[in-house]
């Protein structure tokens, strides 16, 4: 009975540390995945009005560009896909009763302007940019190469993935999606009005509880709306976690990436 009790207490012993080595092995790769070398920033085209209704409001886009500027100077290589609500949204035109194909199309265009416009303030403040489009437009910024764009981002130069995926009925969720997965980035960074994901809006429920991690799949069960299923599927099958955090506040991008301020994980 006594060697059994022995043997029982060694046994515990010996679970009790694989336990803490395996959680601290989980600690160590949770740790080393925050040391991120490339990140895709995703962020709605709503970003770039500021305070006004519609449109691009030009301090708004440099405040962006400043944040991203903040990212490179750090050390980490930046992608970024922006939306084109600001400008045209394709689902609204279809729900109007334009034609869905050609709504999106003119959404792809709306996001070019936003690209644009993003890239002209970045090079304003010293920031290399490449704009590559999914849909060929030579005059103004280079057709989509994937190659390509991985040797700017070794260079230190932002890239701007324009136009989406170039297919109509996929959003730039997917396109962001798509994109990090392309670049092998080590996270998505999705730069959203609120400072994370919710039980609820919390800009109508102050009861709303603030998740700091939250896997994919309850994501998707709970219908949380952090990008669109499609997104969420890519992301999860290619391991690239979500950062949702609030880009309207300056300076939260760099902050974020270092693991710092409130936002949540998906993984």
């Amino acid at each position: 009975m006594d060697i059994l009790c022995g043997s029982i207490y060694i046994r515990i012993i010996f679970y009790k540390e694989s336990y803490f080595m395996m959680n601290a092995d989980i600690a160590s790769d949770i740790a080393q995945a925050r040391h991120y070398k490339r990140v895709m920033l995703k962020m709605s085209g709503e970003v770039l009005m500021g305070p006004e209704e519609y449109g691009i409001h030009s301090p708004t886009v440099t405040r962006v560009a400043k944040d991203i500027q903040q990212v490179i100077d750090s050390g980490v290589e930046v992608c970024v896909v922006v939306g084109a609500g600001n400008i045209f949204r394709g689902v609204s035109g279809a729900a109007d009763g334009m034609d869905r194909t050609t709504a999106d199309y003119m959404g792809m265009l709306g996001i070019v302007m936003n690209a644009l416009a993003l890239q002209n303030a970045l090079e304003n403040i010293g920031v290399q940019t490449r704009v590559q489009s999914a849909i060929r437009m030579d005059s103004i910024c280079e057709p989509y190469i994937r190659r390509r764009a991985m040797r700017h981002m070794e260079k230190g130069r932002v890239v701007i993935f324009a136009a989406g995926t170039g297919n109509p009925y996929f959003t730039t969720d997917t396109a962001g999606a798509l994109r990090a997965s392309e670049m092998e980035c080590d996270a998505i960074f999705k730069g959203t009005k609120v400072d994370g994901v919710y039980t609820a809006d919390p800009q109508t429920n102050p009861d709303a509880t603030h998740f700091k991690q939250i896997s994919y799949m309850d994501v998707l069960t709970k219908d949380l709306r952090v990008m669109d299923a499609t997104a969420i599927s890519l992301a999860r099958e290619n391991q690239i976690p979500i950062v949702v955090f609030s880009i309207r506040e300056e300076g939260n991008f760099a902050k974020v990436v270092q693991s710092k301020g409130k936002f949540t994980v998906v993984s």
